[in-house]
C-alpha cells in the first residue's frame, strides 16, 4: 500500500479507510491496555497519534521501539476522542526499519536548546524549531520561482566559480587546486597561479549580476535565485559568508518599474508564506517571539512610501541623531541611516 503524507492524511477525509504512512517516533507510552506512539515525518508540524491495541500482533514489536526509531504502520483511520486532535490511526501492522538506543538518541521530549542542537546537526531537522525554519524556508524558494515565472521572467543559473570580484568588495573566497603546503612564488612575493587549474585565481562568486545584465540583454526579463559567497568576517544580520541571493535583471524597464516590482515581490512573499506556513509560523512566533504574524499580515497589504536619495538626505540633516558617518549628497547611505 502507498504511503501517505502525516500533513495529506490531516488534510484530507482519510476517516475509515485503510492507510500506511511512516515516520519516526517522537513518544511512546501504555496504558489502559494500549500503547500510543506520537509519529512525525517531516511534511507538516502537526504529528500524528498511533493506538496499539495490547491484543494486536503489532504491540510485541514494539519492544525495540524507542523515541527515535523509524517505522511504518498500517491501519485504519479513527476519529480520536482525545482532546487537541482531530483523528488517529488504529494500527493493525508495525514494521521498525531503524532502531534508536534509548540511552544513546539525544532528541528526547524535552525542549533542546540551539547551542545543544548545534552539536547534533545530524538529527535538529526532526525538531519542530528546525522542521518549522525548513519548511518555511522551502515555501519562500518555492514562491519566490512562481512570483518571477509567473511576470516572464527567465531562471538563469550563474557561474560558483569566477575570475571576477562582481561588486568590487574585495572579500571573497579562493578556489584552488594547488598544493597549500608548498605554493609556488613570484618574483613579487605573491603567489604564482599559472599553475592552479584554471591558470589563474579563481573564487567563489559575490554575485551573479554581470551575467544576468548581459542575458536581460538578449532574454529580456531574467533572475538569478542561488548561493553566494562573501569572505566578510561580520557576525551580524546582514552578513553571512553563504547566503542564498535573489538579482531580477530587466531590459526596458525604469526605477518606477524596478520599485514597483521589488514591492510586488515583498508582499507576495509575505501573503504566500502566512498562507502555507500558518503553523509554522505560530510556532516560532510561540517559542522565539522574534517573528510576527500580525505584523507580516500588516506588511502584506502596506503601501511603501517613496523617497527620492535628495529628499532621503533633507530628512537625515534634520534627525538629532548623531551619526558615526555624516550624510552628504553623493555620500552612500550606511545602515546607521536607515
Amino acid at each position: 500500500m502507498e504511503r501517505l503524507l502525516i500533513r495529506n492524511v490531516l488534510s484530507e477525509d482519510h476517516i475509515g479507510k485503510q492507510i500506511t504512512v511512516c515516520g519516526w517516533v517522537r513518544t511512546i507510552r501504555e496504558s489502559k491496555g494500549f500503547a500510543f506512539l506520537v509519529v512525525s515525518d517531516g511534511s507538516t508540524q502537526d504529528t500524528l497519534q498511533l493506538v496499539i491495541p495490547k491484543e494486536a500482533p503489532a504491540f510485541h514489536q514494539l519492544q525495540r521501539c524507542n523515541t527515535g526509531s523509524a517505522i511504518r504502520a498500517s491501519g485504519i483511520l479513527r476519529e480520536s476522542p482525545a482532546k487537541g486532535q482531530r483523528v488517529e490511526m488504529e494500527v493493525s501492522e508495525i514494521m521498525i526499519f531503524g532502531e534508536a538506543d534509548p540511552e544513546a538518541y539525544p532528541l528526547q521530549k524535552k525542549g533542546h536548546t540551539l547551542e545543544f542542537l548545534r552539536e547534533i546537526s545530524h538529527l535538529r531537522p526532526r525538531t519542530n524549531t528546525f522542521g518549522a525554519v525548513f519548511r518555511l524556508r522551502n515555501i519562500l524558494a518555492a514562491s519566490i520561482h512562481e512570483f518571477f515565472q509567473s511576470r516572464g521572467f527567465l531562471w538563469i543559473h550563474t557561474p560558483i566559480i569566477t575570475a571576477s570580484d562582481c561588486e568590487g568588495a574585495g572579500d571573497l573566497f579562493t578556489v584552488t587546486s594547488l598544493d597549500l603546503n608548498s605554493l609556488q612564488r613570484r618574483a613579487d612575493g605573491g603567489i604564482d597561479f599559472s599553475e592552479d587549474f584554471f591558470g589563474r585565481r579563481g573564487y567563489l562568486t559575490v554575485s551573479g549580476q554581470l551575467e544576468a545584465e548581459f542575458l536581460a540583454m538578449s532574454l529580456g526579463k531574467v533572475y538569478t535565485f542561488g548561493p553566494t559567497f562573501r569572505a566578510e568576517n561580520s557576525n551580524t544580520t546582514r552578513h553571512l559568508s553563504e547566503f542564498w541571493m535573489i538579482e531580477p535583471e530587466i531590459a526596458f524597464a525604469d526605477l518606477q518599474d524596478d520599485m514597483k516590482l521589488a514591492e510586488d515581490f515583498f508582499r507576495f512573499l509575505c501573503r504566500e508564506i502566512i498562507e502555507k506556513g500558518e503553523k509554522e509560523l505560530a510556532f516560532l512566533e510561540s517559542q522565539y517571539k522574534r517573528i510576527s504574524c500580525q505584523e507580516l499580515a500588516r506588511l502584506a497589504e502596506t503601501s511603501f512610501a517613496h523617497m527620492s536619495y535628495t529628499e532621503a538626505l533633507e530628512e537625515l540633516k534634520t534627525a538629532k541623531e548623531s551619526f558615526e558617518f555624516p550624510v552628504s549628497w553623493g555620500v552612500d547611505l550606511q545602515s546607521e541611516h536607515e
